[in-house]
């Protein structure tokens, strides 16, 4: 039976709405300063040197994604849905375990970038030291996220994004220009070890306050080994998960770099990373309710469930749409500002900006079945379209460079997006596009 007023379900949009214009502003600064910090980088550092930034940062990024073995998701789950079931010490179990396989993870894949590094710096002329940068980048990145989500969990928003979001993306391009105001013209691979220690920096300073407002955000292997062995599946599921998103993202730039040149891998870095700003406020949204998708969820209260994935969906695409506009008609500008040689740009962008402007409109569908217990089905699902599209586009970058690829991202994602959003509604029951806010009423609460 339905036990939940009206009055709840507008007091709980409004919590989730107030946290989310939070998250927003953090994020709406975040974008402002990566985009100063990819525009001054751009200008200061010369095509192909901007372009090894480019393809280093990619391969940290993935490569950060796999550190966290899925970790930085499971925390998001497991927290609130053991806290509302009454098991604090499972919890914390999961917070500090994952925080023990990250740091594992982290170490074990840097040194083995080193070491493809070294042994391609043996059998090559071409240049490898951003490849011995990157590996610097994995481990700072992979805490980066983790961090954030273990904050995040417990409620904190902006302990959880301001020191990463916004300290390292204002430190970073200060620190740049200061260079370049003294005649230093920074290299791709010093570039990426910049960013490296300027993100450490920023680690620190978020470490500090957690421990200072009593969040719990340390690393335990006490428990490593009961925790894997119940929740290492799931893990595994986790890990693949992000691991095709993340590849979604960046497999683009890297396989441009390869098959292309890498000052045109830096035109398409910048044309993703632009267009990319559609869904800031679909990211910012999300981060405040997996948390509570989770809790509510797993609680039984589908209706609040749906309200609040429904409230998602609606203030991501509208965000969304407005951005869109605003490429169409200014994408040659946003393009240029980048410096160069970008004449591509503005078609990379709107064409890049259409599949994410869909995956607006699809909602947090990733989200809600990472949270609700079905991460499996969504790795099958997107994991099927994203490779498909990753193997398609290897011939068609051959054949039609940059162009191609953006032309199969956004088929492949689109696809991808309609899989996912079909199976929520079906199997999940909550229906994570903008018709999910029309089914409210129709949702039912069962037992936890």
């Amino acid at each position: 039976m339905d036990h939940t007023p009206r009055s709840e379900l507008k007091a709980l949009l409004r919590s989730g709405l107030s946290k989310s214009l939070v998250s927003l502003l953090i994020k709406v600064a975040t974008a402002g300063l990566t985009y100063a910090m990819y525009v001054i980088l751009s200008r200061s550092m010369g095509a192909d040197e901007y372009g090894y930034f480019a393809f280093g940062l990619s391969l940290a990024t993935i490569l950060a994604i796999g550190a966290n073995f899925g970790q930085q998701t499971a925390i998001l789950r497991y927290w609130p849905e053991d806290m509302v079931a009454g098991r604090p010490d499972r919890a914390r179990s999961a917070l500090r375990s994952g925080g023990a396989i990250t740091l594992i993870a982290g170490l074990v894949i840097s040194a083995g970038v080193v070491a493809v590094a070294a042994s391609a710096g043996l059998m090559t002329r071409d240049p490898v030291a951003h490849l011995f940068a990157a590996a610097a980048l994995v481990l700072p990145l992979a805490f980066a996220e983790y961090w954030s989500s273990v904050l995040r969990a417990q409620g904190s928003v902006w302990t959880g994004l301001a020191p990463r979001d916004l300290v390292w993306r204002l430190v970073l391009p200060l620190a740049v220009l200061a260079l370049w105001g003294v005649g230093v013209m920074l290299s791709g691979w010093a570039a990426l070890l910049l960013t490296s220690a300027t993100l450490a920096l920023a680690l620190a300073l978020q470490f500090g306050l957690a421990r200072r407002r009593r969040y719990d955000i340390a690393i335990g292997v006490d428990t490593l080994k009961a925790y894997w062995a119940e929740r290492g599946a799931a893990s595994r599921s986790f890990f693949l998960g992000t691991v095709l998103d993340s590849a979604a993202l960046n497999m683009d730039t890297i396989f441009v770099g390869l098959l292309v040149a890498p000052a045109v891998a830096g035109t398409y870095f910048n044309a993703f990373r632009t267009a990319g700003l559609l869904t800031l406020f679909m990211f910012a949204i999300t981060l405040v309710v997996a948390p509570m998708v989770s809790r509510h969820y797993h609680a039984g209260e589908m209706k609040k469930a749906q309200a609040i994935t429904a409230l998602c969906a609606w203030a991501g695409f509208l965000f969304s749409l407005v951005v869109f506009a605003g490429f169409l008609g200014f994408g040659d500008q946003v393009m240029g500002l980048f410096g160069g040689s970008h004449e591509q740009g503005a078609l990379l962008l709107v064409i890049l900006s259409i599949g994410l402007l869909f995956d607006a409109a699809t909602g947090p569908s990733r989200i809600v079945m990472m949270m609700t217990g079905h991460e499996r089905a969504y790795v099958r699902i997107f994991g099927v379209a994203i490779l498909i599209g990753m193997v398609v586009q290897v011939p068609v970058i051959m054949a039609y460079g940059a162009l191609g690829a953006a032309i199969v991202n956004t088929l492949a994602r689109i696809a991808a997006q309609l899989a996912i959003a079909w199976y929520s509604h079906r199997r999940i029951g909550l229906d994570t596009t903008l018709l999910g806010a029309f089914l409210v009423g129709s949702r039912v609460d069962r037992a936890a």
